[in-house]
């Protein structure tokens, strides 16, 4: 490294993004940083994925009990704060883990916010830190704008919903993407009643409609949430009994009282660090890269949540993989995306791979699905468990499976399977001649594969 540096590399971000790169610049003898503002780990980690996934699984196995014929007639009780107690010592454990293993690669560690002030210099609050290159990682932040009132009236974030040591009676959900369907799910599943708001047509907008209909029945028929699509909240409000929702619904002006407001109204990435002091281009929906992830100024590449595109740790680190391999080996190396699941971690969980069918009809591409129902395969009885389905997409020409689409329980397992399917361009028939469990929820995949093959 040139004495013109203090580093070779510094990384902004200690998500699975930057921490991925992190590491594997610093295994390759260069000189690297790591810059967080918040948590070592990133919000995966700390406020996402790790928390929700303890916060779920503990819901989840609540409302199951509860459900089971053998505890009917008993009253079952839980401690909340002993729960979150739980899910404070797993993301402790696993950020501590984070941060050694980054200091244990002798990288450096450095707390706090980052801001350009060139493109070889930033600041961290009175300090001044160069790098021959720099990659940013800064992932996301919640989306709040459009709606008046978020700085006077208190409401819960994705961040701090599932932190509640004690729960409202009453919560209204705004928002119903992934993140929203989460949070409304495990405050229902703990006897709070849920409004959950919309803005679009259906709940889960990203999703195809038949998963929509599938958790909204779910939702409303099991656990009691009052689903309200076609409802773009304008406004928060309080006095001194509860706080007041705004929202409007064809056009007319509409108002919910309510102890609890959640705000789930997606996520931005987080570009506010001096980018136009580096000469980085970048929009509202993210900084402009190319298929290597560099960004408009030379030396410097960006991964991850800030570029906009679909969220996912495991994304993250793949990004942050290639990336580090092609500044290692100064190789040209472009991303392979196919096969990444979405997933939703909702109980029946979903999980999204490859293209779906809006994917597909917009491309104009030609193609055949098949759907089986949960409640054909023995798995199903087994468990009591009859919200869900599996679409399996195939290409038309020479039935190569290129999508599938899973609601049911641990979903995200499932598409595992479907993943290789697809980045090994397997047909119909190579995936049904394939041994399933046939009291597993995995005979789905057996049962759709089946029902492609020779389908016009």
């Amino acid at each position: 490294m040139s004495k013109k540096y203090n580093f070779d590399y510094i990384v902004i971000g200690s998500g699975p993004a930057g921490s991925t790169a992190a590491l594997n610049l610093a295994k390759a003898k260069k000189h690297v940083a790591l810059v967080e503002g918040k948590y070592f780990g990133g919000s995966n980690l700390n406020t996402r994925d790790i928390p929700y996934k303890v916060a779920l699984n503990f819901s989840h196995t609540y409302t199951k009990l509860s459900s089971l014929p053998e505890f009917r007639n008993q009253e079952l009780s839980f401690s909340l704060p002993t729960a979150l107690s739980h899910q404070s010592r797993v993301v402790v454990s696993l950020s501590e883990d984070n941060k050694k293993s980054l200091e244990s690669a002798n990288i450096t560690c450095i707390n706090g916010y980052a801001n350009f002030l060139d493109s070889h210099t930033i600041a961290v609050g009175d300090q001044k830190f160069t790098a021959r290159s720099f990659i940013i990682a800064t992932g996301a932040k919640l989306k709040t704008f459009g709606i008046a009132g978020t700085d006077s009236v208190h409401h819960l974030t994705p961040e701090t919903a599932i932190k509640v040591r004690r729960l409202p009676k009453v919560a209204v959900v705004v928002g119903s993407g992934s993140t929203g369907c989460e949070i409304a799910e495990y405050f229902a599943e703990l006897g709070v009643k849920v409004i959950l708001l919309e803005s679009s047509d259906r709940i889960l907008p990203r999703e195809d409609k038949e998963v929509s209909e599938a958790i909204s029945d779910y939702f409303t028929h099991k656990l009691g949430i009052m689903v309200l699509p076609s409802c773009k909240v304008v406004a928060l409000e309080q006095d001194n009994f509860s706080k007041r929702i705004i929202f409007q619904n064809s056009r007319n002006e509409k108002m919910v009282r309510t102890d609890c407001v959640i705000l789930a109204t997606g996520s931005q990435p987080a570009t506010d660090f001096g980018l136009e002091n580096a000469g980085i281009k970048y929009k509202n929906t993210g900084i402009i890269v190319n298929k290597y992830f560099e960004t408009s100024a030379k030396n410097i590449y960006a991964i991850g949540d800030v570029l906009g595109k679909d969220s996912s740790t495991e994304l993250a680190e793949y990004e942050g993989s290639i990336l580090s391999s092609n500044l290692i080996h100064k190789a040209k190396n472009s991303v392979n995306y196919q096969g990444f699941a979405r997933i939703v971690n909702t109980l029946p969980s979903i999980a999204t791979i490859g293209l779906n069918e809006d994917d597909l009809i917009r491309r104009d591409r030609k193609y055949k699905k098949s759907i089986v129902k949960l409640n054909e395969i023995p798995a199903s009885k087994i468990n009591d468990f009859s919200h869900g389905f599996i679409k399996l997409l195939a290409d038309k020409k020479n039935d190569r499976i290129i999508g599938a689409t899973i609601v049911a329980p641990n979903a995200e397992f499932l598409s595992a399977e479907i993943a290789i399917a697809i980045r090994h361009n397997l047909t119909a028939i190579e995936l049904a001649s394939t041994p399933h469990p046939t009291n597993d929820y995995s005979y789905l995949i057996k049962l759709a594969a089946k029902n492609l093959i020779g389908k016009k």
